[in-house]
């Protein structure tokens, strides 16, 4: 039986984990459970899941989480960042889902790591913002680092592995990490600049929370993604091509030196990755309906339009920079999250970006402290030029 935390369970992460873990009820617990503000949503999932701790993220939300559960006694309520890293780093759990977005879920991530957990990585930040400090983590701990990001899912899925999830990549040439091209593929640039939140939102292929959906839309997930897939992969910017592949049957692709190319092909689900990485190396039943060929069709594949979609072309230079994708990471964070307010355009999100890339001062952070001075620095720079930019509407 493995014992399981799921961080930020009210999340689509979360929820499609939990999903997979309902399925193999004598395999997997679900033994602590981590939600931010959700009460409503935690407590149908405490009461589902009877995890053994839930933890929110201020006491305010705690105490209504416990309120609401005063009925189901087997589940232990508490709050805070300090509560988390201490289960997560409990010997009693095996295995820990990083399913927090954003910054927030740098720091139990990083503890997971140093306490030797199996690690399934859907959290972006914990490698984007402070990769250097997250691999050295994982390799003093000893920890098994699987990701869940069906792109990197994907390459793990086509590479060799050794016990430890690490992949052997000598005879790899090149990677090749695909994207959907988002709800506003082939657009462009100026039909934009008025496009509302909904619309960002509304995904051809995935079922995702606002922020992923909204990066998909100004591809600057797959500059995130290009950060995550150097570091987890040991690979230079240049040894990693990026296509668009609208229809999201392909999830990544290996080329090897002889010219093989292996591609890990299926439904656009996320419970296929993972439930790869909760059972790896073995497999289960994820719940997911059988890839048809027949049905699916064609596979198309083109060229990104950076033009159009910036944000690409910024986090492709922001990697070559000490400290950069921190800076991007932070300040996208807060101009998705002023977009998804009313308060900036669309296509302001990577003008926010930009400019906070070229204001802050930047240095390759060599601690905790020094990434979270770096990323609030950058959040203070963004949030200077969205209210700049917001006055202008």
């Amino acid at each position: 039986m493995r014992r399981i935390a799921v961080l930020g369970a009210t999340g689509s992460i979360g929820e499609s984990t939990l999903d997979v873990i309902a399925r193999h009820p004598d395999r997997y617990q679900a033994a602590v459970l981590s939600a931010n503000k959700s009460v409503e949503d935690m407590a149908t999932l405490c009461r589902s899941h009877r995890p053994q701790y839930a933890v929110m993220g201020d006491e305010a939300a705690a105490d209504a989480l416990k309120a609401a559960l005063e009925n189901v006694p087997e589940v232990t309520v508490a709050a805070g960042a300090a509560v988390l890293d201490e289960l997560v780093s409990a010997p009693d759990i095996d295995t820990v889902v990083a399913g927090i977005v954003g910054f927030a879920g740098l720091r139990p991530t990083l503890s997971a790591a140093r306490s030797g957990k199996t690690i399934l990585l859907a959290n972006k930040e914990a490698l984007v913002s402070a990769g250097g400090l997250f691999m050295e983590a994982v390799k003093q701990g000893s920890a098994t680092l699987l990701p869940v990001d069906s792109e990197h899912n994907a390459m793990h899925q086509c590479l060799p592995i050794d016990p430890s999830g690490r992949p052997e990549m000598s005879n790899v040439e090149k990677i090749v990490l695909t994207a959907s091209g988002g709800p506003f593929r082939g657009r462009s640039r100026q039909s934009l600049d008025k496009v509302t939140p909904e619309e960002a939102c509304a995904h051809p292929n995935w079922s995702m929370g606002q922020k992923i959906s909204v990066d998909s839309a100004t591809l600057a997930n797959k500059g995130l993604e290009l950060a995550e897939a150097c570091w987890l992969f040991d690979r230079k910017p240049d040894e990693i091509d990026i296509v668009v592949h609208p229809q999201s049957i392909v999830h990544s692709m290996i080329r090897y030196r002889d010219g093989s190319v292996l591609a890990q092909l299926g439904q656009p689900d996320m419970r296929t990755p993972i439930a790869y990485c909760l059972a790896w190396p073995d497999r289960v039943d994820a719940g997911v309906e059988p890839l048809d060929l027949v049905t699916a069709g064609r596979l198309d594949f083109e060229a990104p339009d950076l033009d159009a979609f910036p944000c690409l072309a910024l986090a492709q230079q922001a990697i070559t920079r000490p400290g950069g994708m921190c800076v991007f990471s932070a300040a996208n964070e807060i101009a998705v999250a002023a977009f998804l307010a009313g308060t900036v355009r669309f296509t302001d999100i990577d003008r926010v970006i930009e400019s906070t890339l070229a204001d802050v001062n930047l240095s390759e952070p060599q601690s905790l402290d020094a990434v979270q001075a770096l990323d609030q620095v950058a959040r203070e720079v963004a949030s200077s030029r969205v209210a700049a930019l917001s006055s202008g509407l």
